[in-house]
């Protein structure tokens, strides 16, 4: 289960940083926030949504009051120490903390528990659920370049062990 676990934080931040480099190659930052459809009203918005959301998962792991937004800035660089700071998390993650039941509240203040485990595996493939949702704003304003950011070009490129 780690070592899933430790594959999945670094597939995300991976991912995450092909997203954030494309995005700031573009030359106008109005590409940014210019209107798109999906779950966010723009690729800016997409992008510290997951920025937040990671943050508040990393948070809820950790037994600390989750900020949100996670950071002033709509800076979408400010993604990746989020995302960095969930790999860490992870490589020191014992089996022992991974099955450990934790408690934590939502943004609506109600009461949750579960298995950090569980709670890390809903913070990655809610990240992957809006990066997919990126792509399709990328084709809507058409845009070239889309990040390849499956899973298995992850494992292909980083020679994951079979």
């Amino acid at each position: 289960m780690i070592r899933s676990l430790q594959e999945f934080a670094a597939y995300n931040l991976w991912a995450n940083e092909r997203f954030v480099r494309r995005f700031e190659q573009e030359e106008e930052e109005a590409v940014l926030d210019h209107p798109a459809p999906g779950s966010f009203p723009s690729v800016r918005a997409t992008l510290l949504h997951i920025r937040d959301a990671e943050n508040a998962w990393w948070c809820r792991l950790n037994g600390v009051p989750a900020p949100w937004p996670a950071h002033a800035s709509g800076d979408i660089g400010t993604l990746l120490p989020c995302s960095r700071k969930l790999v860490a998390f992870v490589n020191e993650l014992t089996t022992e903390r991974a099955e450990q039941v934790q408690a934590y509240h939502d943004l609506r203040g109600n009461a949750h528990e579960q298995t950090a485990w569980r709670m890390l595996l809903h913070c990655f493939n809610h990240s992957t659920q809006h990066r997919g949702q990126l792509i399709t704003m990328m084709r809507v304003l058409q845009l070239d370049m889309i990040p390849a950011n499956d899973l298995v070009r992850y494992q292909r490129e980083h020679r994951v062990d079979h």
